[in-house]
C-alpha cells in the first residue's frame, strides 16, 4: 500500500491519465510472459527522462518499490513488481529520436519495439541485428535489461554488442548519461554494467544502438532428421567444418508439432527433430555454405533438406520458430521456460536428461535449442488449474537449471534470472562474488527500491 498522499504527488508528475490504480488495471500490470503474478499499487507511464527523474525521486524520499516496465514479453517474472509499489511502463517513450546511417547508429526511447528500428531503416539497407523471438511486440528497455540475443546471436551478437551509450535515471532522480556514438570512451563500462542488469541498477531512458548493414543474401533451410541424436551430429559436423551458420536451431518432435498446427510454416509433424538452418553473407560465400551444410546434413541422415525458394519461404519457417511459444497456448493453459546454457558437447545428454525429468513429472516437455551456443530452451506444458501441476512445473525447470550448472553451464541465456532462478544465484556464484554484485547494487541503489526481489538474493 502507498504512503498517504503519495498518488497524489506522482500524478502530479504524470498527470490522470499517466496513472492507472484500479484493481483490474493493476492485476494486467502483474505479469509478464512468465509465471509469476502481483499487482502493483500504481502503474504510471512517463512521457520523459524529467518525468522518470521525478517519479524517482518521490518513490526514494517514500522508500516505494520501482519497477520498469516494456511490454512484459520476458519470461522469468522480471517484470513483476514482487513487492508491490510504482510500475513504471514506458510506452508513451517509445520514439526513434535520431537515425544517423552515415555512422550506423540510432538513438531511441526504451519504449520503441525491436523491429520497428529495422523497420525504420532497412529501405536503406540496414538493420538492428538482435532478434529475440518476440521481437514484433519487445521493447528495446526490455532488452537491455536483460541482454536479449535470439536466433542470429552466433553470428550477430547480443543485445550488449549493439548497444553503445544508455541515459538512465536513479533513486533519487539523477539523470545519468554513458557511452556515445563514439567507440571506446573513456572511463568506466557503466553501460555494459546496466545492459543485462535487470532494472535492478537503473531506469533505462534512452539507447544509443547501432546499425547493421543487411547482409547481401540469407537462405534458410530446413533440414529433417529421423533422431534428434542425428540432428546433433550434424551440428557438431557442421561446427567441425567451419561453416559458420548465421543461426542454427534445433527443434524437437513436440515443438515441431505445435508450431506446424498454429502456423503452418512447413514444418513435419511427424519428425523426431529439425534445424532450421540461417546462412547470410556475401552471395558467392553464402552459396557455398549452402551447399555445405546439405552435405552434412545427408552424410548424418537427414531424411529431407528444404532450402527456401522465396523471402517469403524464409519469412514463414522463421515465422515459425518466432511464433513457437505463442504457439504453445493452443494447447496448454501455460508453459515454464527455462533457459539453460550447456557446452555443445553436453546438448545431447542435457536433452536426454530433460527426457527424463517429463517421464518423472508427467508433463511433457518440448525442446528448442540455440544449437551454435548450446542455449536450451525447454518448454514446460502445464495447466496452472490442475491441482500440483505448478509445482511440478517448478521442480522440473529447478532440476534442469540444476543440470545445466553441473554439466558447466549458465542458469540463463538471455531471459535472465529474474524471479524464477532466483533461488539458484548462490550454487552458480560463490559468495565473494554475490558480495561484489551486491555492493555494486547498493552503490547505484542505496535504498533497495528498484526491482527488488529479482535477479540477485538477498544479503548483509
Amino acid at each position: 500500500m502507498l504512503p498517504a498522499g503519495a498518488r497524489d504527488r506522482f500524478e502530479d508528475v504524470v498527470g490522470p491519465l499517466g496513472c492507472l490504480d484500479s484493481p483490474e488495471e493493476l492485476e494486467i500490470y502483474g505479469y509478464d510472459g512468465g509465471v509469476d503474478r502481483h499487482p502493483p499499487d500504481l502503474v504510471l507511464f512517463p512521457s520523459s527522462v524529467e518525468d522518470v527523474a521525478a517519479i524517482a525521486r518521490i518513490a526514494c524520499e517514500l522508500k516505494i518499490p520501482l519497477v520498469g516496465r516494456g511490454a512484459s514479453t520476458g519470461l522469468s517474472g522480471g517484470a513483476v513488481p514482487c513487492h508491490g509499489g510504482v510500475v513504471v511502463a514506458f510506452a508513451r517513450m517509445n520514439r526513434i529520436l535520431e537515425i544517423d546511417l552515415e555512422n550506423e547508429r540510432a538513438i531511441v526511447e526504451p519504449g520503441v519495439v525491436n523491429l520497428d528500428i529495422t523497420a525504420a531503416v532497412e529501405d536503406r539497407g540496414f538493420c538492428f541485428a538482435p532478434d529475440p523471438s518476440s521481437r514484433r511486440a519487445c521493447t528495446i528497455g526490455g532488452n537491455v535489461a536483460a541482454n536479449a540475443g535470439g536466433a542470429h546471436a552466433p553470428a550477430c551478437g547480443v543485445t550488449a554488442s549493439h548497444v553503445l551509450g544508455l541515459e538512465f535515471v536513479l533513486p533519487g532522480g539523477a539523470i545519468v548519461q554513458t557511452g556515445g556514438k563514439e567507440v571506446d570512451l573513456p572511463g568506466y563500462d557503466l553501460t555494459g554494467v546496466v545492459t543485462g542488469s535487470e532494472g535492478v541498477l537503473a531506469l533505462v531512458t534512452k539507447v544509443i544502438v547501432r546499425l547493421t548493414r543487411k547482409p547481401e543474401s540469407a537462405r534458410t533451410a530446413l533440414a529433417i532428421f529421423e533422431s534428434v541424436e542425428a540432428a546433433l551430429g550434424a551440428v557438431s559436423k557442421i561446427a567441425a567444418r567451419a561453416i559458420q551458420p548465421a543461426a542454427l536451431e534445433l527443434i524437437d518432435s513436440p515443438m515441431l508439432r505445435i508450431i506446424e498446427e498454429a502456423t503452418h510454416a512447413g514444418y513435419p509433424t511427424d519428425a523426431p527433430a529439425a534445424l532450421l538452418v540461417g546462412l547470410e553473407g556475401m552471395r558467392e560465400r553464402v552459396e557455398e555454405k549452402v551447399k555445405r551444410v546439405r552435405e552434412v546434413c545427408v552424410l548424418c541422415g537427414a531424411r529431407d533438406y528444404h532450402l527456401a525458394r522465396t523471402p517469403e519461404e524464409r519469412d514463414l519457417l522463421w515465422k515459425g520458430r518466432n511464433d513457437a511459444f505463442g504457439a504453445v497456448g493452443r494447447l496448454s493453459p501455460a508453459c515454464l521456460v527455462p533457459d539453460g546454457v550447456v557446452p555443445r558437447t553436453e546438448i545431447a545428454a542435457m536433452l536426454g536428461f530433460i527426457g527424463e525429468v517429463s517421464g518423472r513429472c508427467g508433463l511433457v516437455i518440448g525442446n528448442i535449442v540455440h544449437a551454435c551456443e548450446g542455449h536450451l530452451l525447454p518448454v514446460i506444458f502445464f495447466d496452472p488449474r490442475r491441482p500440483g501441476d505448478p509445482e511440478k512445473a517448478r521442480a522440473a525447470a529447478q532440476e534442469i537449471l540444476v543440470a545445466c550448472i553441473r554439466a558447466g553451464g549458465s542458469i540463463t541465456g538471455e531471459h535472465g534470472v529474474g524471479m524464477q532462478k532466483l533461488g539458484l544465484m548462490g550454487s552458480f556464484f560463490s559468495e565473494d562474488s554475490l558480495g561484489v554484485m551486491r555492493s555494486l547494487k547498493r552503490m547505484f541503489d542505496p535504498a533497495g527500491i528498484l526491482n527488488p526481489g529479482k535477479a540477485l538474493p538477498a544479503g548483509d
